[in-house]
């Protein structure tokens, strides 16, 4: 639990209560634990928190926790409609129980459906058009830094013996091009074109991606 609280840490205050982010972060130590395999020589901290982080990280992909229903966004649309052709021949904003007339729905419906419809408050917006703040978005946990070391130690085990000499050499040890290219028997335009695709399958390993390509 203490690696859920690390990672759901990281993005505490980025529009997801706590709460669900640690649930999320659950669900990722659960799937960690079923998958890991101690005879990869891999702790299982190393392994867990890539996983982790990739729950969490869905939950933004997927909006969160609050879901809209496809019937619910249809009716809004439906009223919105409605509300312009009130608008028109009558000159005046339409109450809920016009509408709910006009829809042929429970004006309790109407109210929920014309709630969906509005889009999410910041947490930065001003209430009264003041400067300043609502609510102070917390600096980032100190402890990101490690996760980042673990995710990336994590996705570069999975990397061939090769390619991780060539990021080893180039980001560890801040050699040229050309003398990696030499080191590996490789050309500097090889190099070059490895070191783009590594790079970028790295950082969608990191980012918690669901359809890798592979390397």
């Amino acid at each position: 639990m203490g690696l859920v609280h690390m990672c759901a840490n990281r993005f505490r205050g980025k529009g997801i209560d706590y709460d669900d982010l640690c649930g999320a972060g659950c669900l990722g130590l659960i799937k960690a634990a079923k998958a890991f395999d101690e005879g990869r020589g891999v702790r299982f901290s190393t392994y867990a928190v890539p996983v982790i982080l990739g729950e969490i990280r869905r939950l933004f992909r997927d909006g969160g926790t609050v879901k809209v229903s496809r019937s619910l966004k249809e009716l809004s649309l439906r009223l919105t409609r409605e509300r312009e052709r009130f608008l028109i021949s009558e000159g005046r904003e339409p109450t809920v129980s016009e509408l709910a007339e006009r829809c042929g729905e429970d004006p309790e419906l109407i109210t929920e459906a014309l709630e969906a419809s509005q889009p999410p408050v910041s947490l930065t917006a001003d209430l009264d058009g003041s400067e300043g703040t609502v609510i102070d978005i917390p600096t980032p946990a100190p402890d990101t830094g490690i996760i980042d070391r673990i995710g990336l130690y994590q996705a570069l085990s999975t990397l061939p013996a090769a390619d991780r000499r060539l990021i080893y050499m180039r980001y560890f040890l801040g050699s040229t091009q050309t003398v990696t290219a030499a080191a590996l028997g490789m050309t500097q335009v090889q190099v070059s074109r490895r070191e783009k695709k590594l790079l970028a399958a790295l950082r969608e390993e990191l980012e918690g991606g669901r359809d890798r390509q592979p390397i």
